[in-house]
């Protein structure tokens, strides 16, 4: 068989000498930009094209079969619809609020197929060993129809494989299509994970209705389609324009210039939105784990400092991406303005209690900035405002005990958490870049919101940081982070005693390393692959300078000279694995000859993670370089080329990671999109 797959519709095409025709199966999922609800329709589609290249009129029969993984009593029945026969896979043992209650259904037509007929199997054969596939083979292979074959409801529970088939004539020279779906319908969820230490909303002085929090809730589908055979019925009465948009979409795409590498990496990673590392809860709020694993979610949330490299969901599904800002600051935002990271379901059940990250915090306000100018709705901007504007404001809040900027100065000083999961003590450019660009972006929000004092305010605090961190955190030719390594009080002040940390407890304990004499998990003079990562989001916006465009075009250039390792084989790394050998990548930091490498440098610095690497790719591009931008894609993709790695799961912690959808910053590096839907752009 031969396989290709521009997401979202894959083709294959069948080869085998012995079978008298040719035969190709397409396979999708409505993937419809700006039209969410139908691109979420729980179900897969399968066309299947038969052409009979013999001199003899033939019959082909293709066949469906689905398994229905329900507890007893699980029932199968085929009913007959308005454009085929219907297989519905259920279960008459469970309560419609019990965890595991849904069902599945597997459908199939022939549309303008002449003499097309169909026939079916309620369950496979039962018997023991190999008894039910024996059976099915025999059936499958004498010709004429399938008998069907049922089982009394008390009996089900062992082999309940069920199967529809289509038989349709076809002359010589003639192809045919038999169309098949699959639908489910498994409308309760719950928190199956072990909750994170939270703080209740009554406690924090936040109310919500007791009403509103439940233990369980259903996901949207459920709203929508009241079983799967709703869904089934939609998807079959609605095929045709549902491929042809997704159709549109992809051809939009795989006919546009973009190089070959930089187009693989945009289209394969949107697969991220169909994967379980997404849902969308009852409410149409859009959510994400970070990545998942084979059955479980894995780090829950829409965890902000990840979620923050993503691009695809604001510019081709932008309600869902609105809705994630409405969840965080509605559920996240402190009263004091600081906010968590991680979104705890269900929603209103509490907040984590754990210190806000700098890059996700600030990179709340950027996304804002971005979302707004994607809509141009100021009545969104105007409700989600005065949670935006605390969130930024409390930099300097008296309360943030991380003392990120008490004093204004555009600088963010204090204790700072990140997405590389631990705390950088003092200035540097990576987290102070998110600092400034969402200052900037603020300003020009609180202008347009009628708020000049506020907007001239934060312009002020944002020339202040952008000038000191242009002269004091560029080396001559990279951004760094300043910090005296040996300076054991900096992490002293913010010590407080047995506070529970991501890793270890206490900050003194977990990183002061006594033995060395140094501070631990810190970059230092090293070259960060996210050194200007502020300015890589603000120019994707349309916000302009937040550094000094020369030395941000050398520190990108530095970025491809030091962190591109060539070969992997000879590179040292304790952490993850994610390439190796022969392999090519950019690594989180690199330290050049003659600079201070710390003792115990920041988790991850050693490894090559491909959302990081998109957003670093498509900065070099932005700037001109992409010769080495491209050198950078070409060999993460290379890395997922389906024969070292699957390429539509570009993994981190967990499959299907979402910032891998950085890489949609490709098309808009190499299309130069501008928008501004505010001021009619």
């Amino acid at each position: 068989a031969t396989f290709e797959g521009p997401f979202p519709i894959a083709q294959i095409t069948y080869q085998d000498e012995s079978f008298p025709g040719q035969v190709r199966l397409e396979a999708f999922n409505p993937f419809i930009p700006l039209n969410p609800d139908d691109s979420g329709i729980p179900g897969a589609f399968f066309e299947f094209h038969a052409t009979n290249t013999t001199p003899e009129a033939l019959t082909y029969t293709l066949v469906g079969v689905l398994a229905n993984p329900l507890p007893a009593n699980n029932v199968n029945r085929v009913i007959q619809g308005a454009e085929g026969p219907i297989l519905h896979l259920a279960c008459d043992s469970l309560a419609p609020d019990d965890l595991r209650y849904g069902d599945l259904t597997l459908a199939a037509a022939a549309p303008g197929q002449s003499g097309a007929t169909a026939s079916w199997q309620e369950y496979w054969f039962r018997g023991a060993w190999f008894d039910s596939l024996e059976v099915y083979w025999k059936d499958l292979t004498t010709p004429g129809p399938f008998r069907n074959r049922t089982y009394p409801v008390e009996q089900a529970g062992a082999r309940n494989e069920g199967l529809l088939a289509l038989h349709i004539p076809a002359q010589p020279g003639e192809t045919v299509r038999a169309r098949f779906v699959i639908t489910w319908n498994f409308p309760n969820c719950e928190r199956y994970w072990e909750p994170r230490n939270l703080v209740s909303f009554d406690e924090i002085g936040v109310g919500f209705d007791p009403q509103e929090v439940t233990a369980h809730w259903r996901n949207f589908y459920a709203t929508r389609w009241t079983d799967s055979r709703a869904s089934a019925r939609d998807a079959l009465e609605n095929w045709n324009w549902l491929h042809e948009e997704t159709a549109r979409f992809r051809d939009a795409l795989v006919q546009s210039d973009l190089p070959p590498a930089a187009l693989d990496a945009v289209t394969a990673n949107l697969a991220i939105l169909k994967s379980p590392t997404v849902l969308r809860l009852e409410d149409g709020t859009f959510y994400g784990w970070e990545g998942c694993h084979p059955s479980e979610g894995c780090c829950e949330g829409s965890c902000t400092h990840v979620w923050n490299y993503q691009q695809a969901l604001p510019f081709l599904f932008p309600s869902l991406e609105r809705s994630m800002r409405e969840a965080d600051y509605r559920y996240n935002l402190r009263p004091d303005g600081g906010m968590p990271f991680r979104l705890q379901l269900p929603l209103g059940a509490g907040q984590w209690r754990f210190r806000p990250c700098a890059d996700g915090q600030f990179g709340g306000v950027l996304k804002t900035y971005r979302d707004w100018k994607i809509c141009g709705d100021d009545d969104w901007l105007r409700k989600v405002w005065p949670s935006v504007r605390a969130s930024l404001e409390f930099a300097w809040s008296p309360s943030n005990e991380d003392r990120w900027d008490p004093e204004r100065t555009g600088v963010l000083w204090g204790r700072q958490h990140h997405t590389l999961d631990m705390e950088l003590f003092s200035p540097n450019s990576w987290l102070t870049g998110f600092y400034v660009a969402a200052l900037k972006a603020a300003a020009e929000m609180a202008e347009h919101l009628g708020e000049p004092e506020r907007a001239a305010a934060y312009r002020d605090i944002f020339q202040r940081g952008k000038a000191w961190a242009d002269a004091h955190l560029f080396n001559g030719e990279y951004y760094i982070q300043r910090i005296d390594l040996e300076d054991r009080s900096l992490v002293e002040h913010f010590d407080r005693g047995d506070e529970e940390l991501v890793q270890g407890r206490g900050a003194l304990n977990t990183y002061w390393d006594e033995e060395h004499g140094e501070i631990k998990y810190q970059i230092g003079e090293g070259s960060s692959i996210d050194q200007v990562v502020g300015q890589w989001h603000a120019s994707l916006y349309g916000l302009g300078e937040v550094f000094d465009p020369e030395q941000v075009r050398s520190a990108v250039a530095a970025i491809f000279r030091h962190n591109f390792v060539p070969e992997m084989r000879s590179h040292p790394n304790p952490c993850r694995i994610y390439s190796l050998n022969d392999e090519a990548g950019l690594v989180i930091c690199a330290w050049p000859g003659g600079v201070r490498k710390p003792v115990i440098p920041a988790p991850y610095s050693q490894e090559t993670m491909n959302g990081f690497e998109y957003a670093a790719a498509s900065h070099m591009i932005m700037h001109g370089m992409v010769e080495e931008g491209m050198t950078c894609v070409e060999a993460l993709r290379r890395r997922y080329d389906g024969e070292r790695r699957n390429p539509w799961n570009e993994f981190e912690c967990g499959s299907n990671y979402a910032r891998s959808m950085a890489s949609y910053a490709l098309l808009l590096a190499f299309s130069g999109f501008r928008f501004d839907s505010a001021r009619g752009m």
